[in-house]
């Protein structure tokens, strides 16, 4: 039973995979990060802005404390106007020990709290906080004031509106945001440029190197360049396809090696059943025709013969001739003798199946000649099986172009020597040329011939691990070229 694991990975790109697990924990902690350094500065910025007035309340505490304790309401306004004009104060004010007010600029709190001044006041302390005056939200700073004793006498407040504080905030909240979602978007479009140029673009080609090879295209290969991680993938695809293509490569040569074997092994079968056959007849017609053709030539010793009786029992001789001939044909096609090589010259092979051949060639009135390569070769070879191949194939040639011309050559090529015997004749039809080599199988008319002559060359051939083509000749007929292995032995003189 299998198991099938199911991850979400799969669903997602390169790209998107590179947005999860980098840049959105990048953006996290930098949004994070951002954060943090905000809430600081916003607090920086608002103790800031308490400082300044801090510093304005200190810089009139000093004349206010003088005007009071000289009682010199018009100083004290000065002081304060002076404070006001500064535009960091929404309201100052001051007020004597009991909460009362002395002297104000700027807004007025229509209802203190006398009694939180009048705590304020005994305290003595600088002291900060938020609260309301007129009606609004404002940040307030109260410092006390002495006399030239060091007895507190009053106490000063100074007002800012809470707003210039949230509007401060505000507007460094703003930028930061700006700033952070600028530096957001710039850090993922380098992370993906980056990704694009060094792995993007190249696992791209690799995509489309591997989609052009699912179409077809068997013989694209990768061009391996880029990060020498993909580089690596990139040849690794391209051994695994020139493996793939050589595996298929040898089945294709292992299966035709296998269907020759087949084809081979039918037809050995064949010719084998055939020979049987054809043996079995010739030796069963031999003696008999021996008997007619003795009896025939014993009465035609006859001096007392009539003419037409002479005339016939010699046709009978004729025929029984031929029909030797054909029996020995079936014997030749029949025998699988144990070859008898020996060392012989080419040249001697093809002038011995010229001259025999000669009659034939003569009845025919067919030209005869030879076309060697005009240098002796020697091979290894049964000469009188070569021999009779050759000899079949002159008689074919001869028969097959009456009055015309008949060549017989030869010469070596690589590892191999060959004969070639062609002719000026008809030529053999394409729909014939595969049923050449079968026994029986013949072009002539009938009684013209057997059917065997090619059959026992393609089998003397095959015996000496050689091969026939059929091919078209310069003449304008058909061309027969023996191929022969020449490796046991082959010298040129």
């Amino acid at each position: 039973m299998k198991i099938k694991i199911f991850s979400f990975s799969r669903l997602f790109s390169l790209r998107l995979t590179l947005v999860i697990y980098v840049i959105t924990p990048l953006a996290l902690t930098l949004t994070l990060t951002g954060y943090l350094i905000l809430n600081a500065l916003e607090r920086q910025v608002e103790s800031q802005m308490q400082n300044d007035l801090e510093l304005v309340a200190r810089s009139i505490q000093l004349p206010l404390s003088h005007a009071l304790e000289r009682d010199r309401e018009g100083s004290m306004l000065q002081a304060l106007e002076s404070a006001f004009a500064i535009g960091r104060v929404y309201s100052a004010n001051v007020y004597d020990l009991d909460g009362n007010e002395i002297a104000s600029a700027g807004r007025t709190d229509p209802e203190p709290e006398k009694e939180k001044l009048t705590e304020l006041a005994a305290e003595g302390e600088k002291r900060g906080e938020y609260g309301h005056v007129a009606g609004r939200d404002v940040y307030s700073y109260f410092v006390p004031l002495t006399d030239s004793g060091g007895r507190i006498s009053g106490l000063l407040q100074l007002t800012r509106p809470e707003s210039d504080f949230q509007e401060d905030i505000r507007a460094i909240r703003t930028k930061g945001v700006l700033g952070l979602s600028l530096g957001l978007f710039v850090m993922t479009g380098l992370v993906l440029y980056g990704h694009h140029g060094a792995l993007g673009k190249h696992f791209t080609r690799l995509s489309s190197s591997i989609s052009r090879v699912a179409r077809g295209e068997r013989r694209h290969r990768f061009l391996a360049i880029g990060p020498k991680e993909i580089s690596a993938i990139g040849r690794r695809f391209n051994h695994m396809l020139d493996s793939i293509e050589s595996a298929e490569s040898e089945i294709r040569r292992r299966r035709k090696v296998q269907e020759n074997l087949q084809t081979r092994l039918r037809q050995a079968e064949k010719l084998a059943a055939i020979g049987q056959l054809a043996a079995g007849v010739a030796h069963e017609l031999g003696t008999p025709l021996s008997i007619i053709s003795g009896k025939a030539q014993r009465t035609l010793r006859n001096k007392q013969l009539p003419e037409d009786a002479a005339r016939t029992l010699l046709e009978i001789r004729q025929e029984v001739t031929r029909m030797e001939h054909i029996i020995r044909q079936l014997l030749d096609f029949s025998r699988s003798s144990r070859l008898q090589k020996r060392e012989v010259s080419l040249q001697q092979l093809a002038n011995s199946a010229i001259a025999a051949t000669a009659e034939e060639a003569q009845k025919n009135g067919c030209e005869l000649n030879l076309a060697g390569t005009g240098h002796k070769l020697f091979i290894q070879v049964d000469p009188i099986r070569i021999e009779q191949a050759l000899i079949n194939l002159l008689k074919n040639a001869v028969q097959s172009s009456p009055g015309g011309r008949v060549l017989l050559d030869w010469g070596s090529q690589e590892d191999w020597i060959w004969f070639q015997v062609e002719d000026d004749g008809p030529g053999i039809a394409d729909e014939m040329k595969s049923k050449l080599f079968e026994p029986f199988f013949t072009t002539k008319k009938v009684g013209m011939g057997t059917g065997l002559g090619l059959a026992v060359v393609h089998g003397i051939v095959e015996d000496h691990n050689g091969s026939i083509e059929l091919r078209k000749s310069m003449l304008g007929g058909a061309c027969f070229r023996i191929l022969l292995p020449n490796a046991e032995k082959l010298k040129a003189e």
